[in-house]
This record gives structure tokens, sequence and C-alpha cells, in this order.
């Protein structure tokens, strides 16, 4: 018999349970934890800017060539493309999932290359990007400024050069962006009526300032081949792009023939302000800039997101004290996973109060309450074990899964102290023969119960589209606890009956008396009302029809719902 190989070898027992328990707890240690499994399919973003252009100039010139290109790439499932009246376009392709993100970009990126060329000049200046989109937000972080002495454009300036770049090293963190975009920018806003009066178009405003605000290698003097010979050769350090409103006020539109000059200040206002005002961020009705942290595939939700917080408090202390900068986490999704592992610790500990008053409540002892107390935590931490080779994570749907498993779990080895300490009492047996009989007994049921709860839920894992994905770790979670329990029962379980009980007399008077007595009564006659239906065909008939169609209304009801 399998389990009295154990029996025999209690020690034996004890080492496999705790190899499972420290391959569960090294698991628990190296599992990502996330608030959702990956539901969502892979994303590539591809973004250009055409400056000046409208919606409908963007659509036909840069978002339909690339359109064409992409189209058909390897894995992918569609894709979109938005074109906005600030110039900007943004096209996002979607991938199967379980799709590797890398190669994804890397195919996408191929594909624009071969529509570079098709594209509008001024496209191909500004460069066409691409990179991996992450839709696994983890928090979003509002900086802004209590006493309103700086404005947006100003903190988002400062959050843009001195903080996302440090969030984005953060191991963990797939990607940080400031979601307002208040880049500083120079503005130029020319006055239509002086322009008509000096003869001048739109088209040469522009030609001028991009001609004059250039970044020009000026060259060498005294370079080689010379006609004299020299000694050194200097290079030449030309002034670059503008930087200040006063260099741009002072671009040359056209010389005139007296000496004068017509400049840009004469035709139009500049002003430093930000690249956009088409987005406005507040907090707590204040001005602020929201800051959205990602997170990167496979990384663990919760140390991530303590990691962003203490570096955020290091630079928090570095502020400049005249901006009067602040910041707060405004979402966060990690409070969700905290609380589901709350709940799992707070369900685990009940569970065991319950069994722990449960067993001691009929066998009326404490030896017979310490056994599943000890076997039920190597099948709950084992299953991390389980979720580790499954390439699983610690989220809110596995966490629910073993929320359910530990009512599952208690169930077998209360199976087999039960009929261990029956046997005890009504053969009058040792323990250790008692306990052998009682696996002879209980071991086909044990291995029964094991099956037929893993053909409950590992069907599920099988489902095809979302809803598979969704449910794959749940289910799978489950069977690989109650497996593990069952393991438990035929291994460990009796094992620890041979050690740990020892035969106790009934009660003959109390509390205790008059429950057994009470029991018995009741389960005579449930025995009763089984023999009863069991003689009776028609009855049973009706009983199971009754449930049948009490269940079919139910499920009907459920998927209506759904």
């Amino acid at each position: 018999m399998f389990s009295k190989f154990f029996i025999d070898r209690p020690i034996f027992a004890t080492v496999i349970s705790l190899l499972i328990t420290l391959a569960g707890i090294v698991s628990i240690k190296s599992l990502p934890v996330e608030q959702y499994p990956n539901l969502t399919p892979p994303t590539i973003a591809v973004s250009a800017t055409y400056p000046g252009a409208s919606p409908e100039v963007i659509a036909n010139t840069v978002a339909a060539p690339l359109e064409q290109e992409i189209n058909g790439v390897e894995d992918m499932l569609y894709m979109n493309s938005t074109s906005s009246a600030n110039g900007d376009m943004a096209l996002t392709v979607y991938f199967k999932v379980g799709t590797d993100p890398d190669q994804a970009m890397i195919n996408v990126n191929n594909r624009v290359q071969g529509a570079t060329a098709t594209l509008p000049e001024d496209v191909r200046r500004y460069g066409v990007s691409v990179n991996k989109k992450s839709s696994a937000i983890l928090q979003m972080v509002a900086f802004y400024s209590p006493s309103g002495l700086s404005d947006t454009t100003t903190i988002g300036n400062y959050v843009l050069i001195n903080i996302v770049d440090e969030l984005k090293r953060i191991d963990g963190v797939g990607d940080a962006m400031v979601m307002s975009a208040n880049d500083y920018a120079i503005r130029i806003w020319v006055k239509p009526d002086v322009l008509s009066q000096r003869n001048l178009s739109i088209a040469e405003v522009a030609s001028a300032i991009k001609a004059q605000n250039a970044q020009r290698a000026a060259g060498k003097i005294g370079q080689s081949p010379m006609p004299v010979k020299v000694d050194r050769s200097y290079s030449i350090i030309a002034p670059g792009r503008f930087s200040t409103v006063e260099e741009f006020e002072n671009i040359i539109l056209r010389a005139n023939a007296d000496g004068t000059a017509l400049r840009l200040k004469d035709v139009a206002r500049v002003e430093l302000g930000s690249q956009t005002y088409e987005f406005n961020g507040s907090f707590n009705k204040k001005p602020a800039v929201p800051v959205g942290i990602y997170l990167s595939p496979g990384a663990n939700a919760v140390a991530t997101a303590k990691a962003v917080q203490t570096r955020l408090a290091e630079m928090a202390q570095n502020f400049p004290a005249e901006m009067d900068l602040a910041y707060e986490t405004a979402y966060d999704t990690t409070l969700f996973v905290n609380q589901s592992i709350k709940e799992v610790i707070k369900t685990l500990i009940e569970a065991m109060v319950l069994v722990f008053l449960v067993v001691f409540l009929f066998l009326k002892d404490w030896r017979a309450t310490l056994i599943p107390c000890l076997a039920v935590p190597v099948s709950i931490i084992g299953a991390f074990a389980g979720m580790q080779l499954m390439n699983f994570s610690i989220n809110t749907l596995t966490l629910f899964g073993l929320v359910l498993a530990i009512g599952m779990v208690v169930d077998d080895a209360i199976v087999v102290i039960e009929n261990v300490e029956r046997i005890m009492h009504e053969d009058n047996l040792p323990v250790r023969e008692a306990t052998i009989k009682a696996m002879q007994e209980v071991s086909g049921p044990v291995v029964a119960i094991v099956f037929v709860l893993c053909s409950v839920f590992v069907p599920v894992a099988f489902m095809g589209g979302l809803t598979g994905v969704m449910y794959k770790q749940f289910a799978i979670t489950i069977a690989v606890s109650v497996a593990i329990s069952g393991l438990v029962a035929l291994t460990l379980t009796p094992a620890l009956c041979v050690l740990l009980l020892k035969k106790q007399a009934r009660p003959t008077h109390g509390f205790f008396y008059q429950f057994d007595k009470w029991f018995d009564k009741l389960t005579q006659q449930y025995g009763k009302l089984v023999g009863f239906i069991l003689h009776k065909v028609i009855v049973s008939a009706i009983i199971m029809a009754v449930l049948f169609l009490a269940t079919w209304g139910l499920f009907k009801v459920v998927w209506r719902l759904s």
C-alpha cells in the first residue's frame, strides 16, 4: 500500500512536505505581483508629427501610408490611428496575446522604414518613432505647487528633465511619461495685418526661422592641406540654435537696400510658453502635472511601487524651494493586490481556527486538531511553486483561487483523521494498525476527490479567447493546491496520525457527551432518509429532476446577466 510506506517512514514523509513548503516559500519571493494577469494583447505605438497640418491631411499623407505598409505584420490582430489638430499622429498596432513585444517592435519598425520615403519632408525631419506601449499602468503621480507659486509649464519642464528619467531607471518600471506634455517651447504669434503690410507670407517667415535657427558645422582654420605650412589648426565654434526670446525676436526676415532690416519682432510676438495647451491636469482642484508610471512585463508590481515611492521621496528632498513643488500618488493599482494578500492571510487564519474548532468538537483531542493545522499550509504554500512552474503571477485571480482552495484542502486531512479515530474506537485497534486500515479504506476516495476537483477546474484552462486567459491561472492554482493536498493526505497525514493520535475515552457526561448523543441521533435519521431514497426510485428521480431544473434555471439567469 502506498500510504503504508510513509507510515513506516514518517521522516521521509515530513521531508517531502518540507521540500514542497520550501519550494513554495522560495517561489513567493520570485513570483511577479500584479493586480491582474496579462490579459491585454501587446501593443506597439507608432507616432509622427506634421506641424501645421490638419487632421485630414495627416490621415491621408502620414497615417494611410504607414497603415498600408504595417498591415499584415506577423501576429498582428488589428490597428487604429488617431490624427489630431496639433499635428500629431498616433498609430497603435495590437498583437496576439503571448507575442514577444520586442520582436513585434522590430517587425513594425522594419515596416515603418519601408514607408518613410513616402512621407512628407517635415514628417521625416521630425522622425517617426516606434515604441512598445505598455497598457499595465502601475501608478499615477501628480506634481503640483500647493501655494500656486509655479505654473504647470514650469513644473512639467522640471519633471521632464529631473524626474522622469530617474523613474525610468527603476527596476520594474517599463515606462514613465508626462501625460500633459508641458514642455517649454518658443511660441511665435504672427500679426496678420502687419505681415500683409510688409508683403510677407507665413511660408517666408517659417523659412527664415528654419534657416537661421540651425546647428551648423563651422569647420576649421589651418586644416591640411594648406599652401603655407601652419603650426596649429583651430576649430571654429559657431553659435547653435537659439535659446532665448531675444534671439528669436532678432531673426532677420528681410534686409532692405537702405541698410535697415525687418526682424521677426516687427511682425510677431515671441514668448516662452508651453509646447501645447490642449491638456490641463488637476489634483485636489489645483493645477498639476500627472506622470504615468507603467509596469514592465513580468515585474513585481508591489516591489516596483515601493521602489518608485522610495525614489520619489529621495528626489523630493532636492526639489527647488522657490518652486514650492510637491507630489502625491493619485492612483495606485497595488492597493488592490495588497488588500487581496491581506484577505488571503485573513481567510487562512479563519480556516485554521474553524478547522481547530470543528476537529476538536468532534474528536475532543488537541492532537488530532494539530494534524490538519500542519498539513493544510503545505498545500497552500506549495501551490506557489506550481504557479512558478506555470509562469503565473501573484494576482487577484490566483489569490482568489487560493482562498477557495483553503476550504477544499482541509477536507482531505479531516477525512483521514476522522476515519482513523473511528476505527480506533469501533475496532479497538492500536493507532498504527488503525491508521493502516483507515488508509486502505480512504486512499481511493482521497484520490477520487482530487481527480474530481481537478476535472472541474482544469478544463477551464483550455478555454479560448480572453475568458480562457483570465480564468486559466485561477483554475490551475486551485487544481495544483488540491493535488498537493491529496499527496499530503496520503503521505504526511497518516504519518502524523501514527505519531500524534492516541486513543481517548469517550465522554460520559458534560457538553461533549450531549453533543455526541445529539449528533448520533442526527446521523441515524440521515441514514434512514438516504436508505428510503435509495429504495424509492421514483422519489429519487423526482428529486434529481427538481435539482436539474433548478440548476438549469439558475444557469440561464447567469448566462443572461453575463
